[in-house]
């Protein structure tokens, strides 16, 4: 059955890969952009929606879910794929650099349901926020990312529950490190992307189809029984030690 599923965060390596495999699973995406202008591909699609917003505003936020609820009558799921990263200790962290950091990568998913739960109480769906390795074992240097991203899984499992009696399921999905644009000043050092790579215990560094295609897994309704779960898409970083460090 055709879905309508809205992707916060479309433009980014993760969001546009997850948008591909939505739309050719044969659904409906409205896509969440930022800057329409770095929306070049996604227009290609077929059965996508490109809408204007901006996630680190409750009110963008708002009007973006109230627009696709006027388009197309129904919400069947979503996924926030927008973030940001920041290598660096607490004690070197400045206020604002910590504000952004909440507001890029916790914020959207605060504000994304708590403007859609609404749009999906009557018919449930299928909720996938992206958190991050980071959030689930010590790294060093990832203090504020790394309270960011826990924050995000803390809003998984509270939201899983607040709305699970009305078929709503709400998952998680936290990377390792993902060859995407967001990363490129760090596997671009050779050094870094060695280092990275030794991390993961596979070996390598993820793909941003690694991380979408467990999101898409997550949001269809055949996992009608999968709720409250913070699934590592991360090469075995979170919780095995690897032989090569």
């Amino acid at each position: 059955m055709k879905k309508i599923y809205a992707i916060l965060g479309a433009t980014g390596s993760i969001g546009k890969t997850l948008a591909k495999e939505l739309t050719t699973a044969g659904h409906t995406v409205v896509a969440g952009v930022r800057n329409p202008a770095k929306a070049a591909g996604l227009d290609e699609l077929i059965d996508t929606d490109i809408q204007e917003v901006d996630t680190d505003s409750w009110s963008s936020v708002d009007s973006f879910f109230g627009e696709l609820n006027q388009r197309h009558g129904r919400l069947d799921g979503f996924a926030v794929c927008v973030g940001s990263i920041l290598l660096k200790p607490a004690h070197l962290t400045t206020p604002e650099e910590f504000e952004s950091v909440i507001n890029k990568n916790l914020k959207p998913c605060c504000a994304a349901i708590r403007s859609s739960a609404k749009l999906m109480m009557k018919n449930g769906g299928s909720i996938v926020f992206v958190s991050s390795a980071a959030g689930r074992q010590g790294l060093p240097n990832h203090d504020a990312i790394a309270a960011a991203k826990a924050g995000i899984q803390g809003l998984t499992l509270s939201c899983a529950a607040t709305y699970a009696s009305y078929g709503i399921r709400v998952n998680c999905v936290a990377p390792g490190l993902v060859d995407s644009e967001m990363s490129q000043p760090i596997i671009q050092n050779a050094h870094s992307l060695k280092a990275s790579q030794a991390m993961h215990p596979l070996g390598r560094i993820g793909r941003p189809s690694d991380v979408a295609q467990a999101i898409a897994w997550l949001l269809s309704s055949n996992q009608s029984w999968i709720t409250g779960q913070i699934i590592g898409v991360d090469g075995g970083l979170a919780n095995l030690v690897s032989k090569k460090r």
